[in-house]
C-alpha cells in the first residue's frame, strides 16, 4: 500500500504490482533519491499526459460517472500511521494474485 503525496489532496490507495514490477519501483526510486510513492505518482501523470485518446475520454460525461476503484476503506488515514503499520507492509505475489482473479 502506498500513499500518493503531491501538492493536491492526498489519498492512499492499494495497487498490486508484479514483482519485478516492484523491485524497479524501488530501485528507481532510490537512483533518483525519492519515494516509491513520487515514483508511482509521477509516472502515472506522465503516462496519462502523453495519452492523447485518455485526454479525449477525460473530456466526456462517461469519465465524470467512473466510480473510484483504488481508493482504501480508511482514506483518511495514512499508510506510515500506526493503524495502518501492517497493511502497508503486506505483500501479495503474483501468483497469489492470480489465484483470487480466477
Amino acid at each position: 500500500m502506498h500513499c500518493l503525496r503531491s501538492t493536491r489532496a492526498h489519498i492512499c490507495a492499494s495497487v498490486r504490482l508484479d514483482e519485478v514490477t516492484a523491485a524497479q519501483v524501488d530501485q528507481y526510486a532510490a537512483f533518483i533519491h525519492a519515494s516509491a510513492d513520487d515514483v508511482v505518482d509521477k509516472a502515472l501523470n506522465y503516462v496519462f499526459s502523453k495519452d492523447r485518446d485518455f485526454q479525449d475520454f477525460l473530456k466526456t460525461a462517461h469519465a465524470k460517472q467512473v466510480a473510484p476503484l483504488c481508493v482504501c476503506e480508511k482514506p483518511e488515514q495514512w499508510c506510515d500511521g500506526a493503524a495502518d503499520k501492517e497493511a502497508c507492509s503486506r505483500v501479495e505475489s503474483t501468483a497469489s494474485v492470480r489465484a483470487v482473479k480466477a
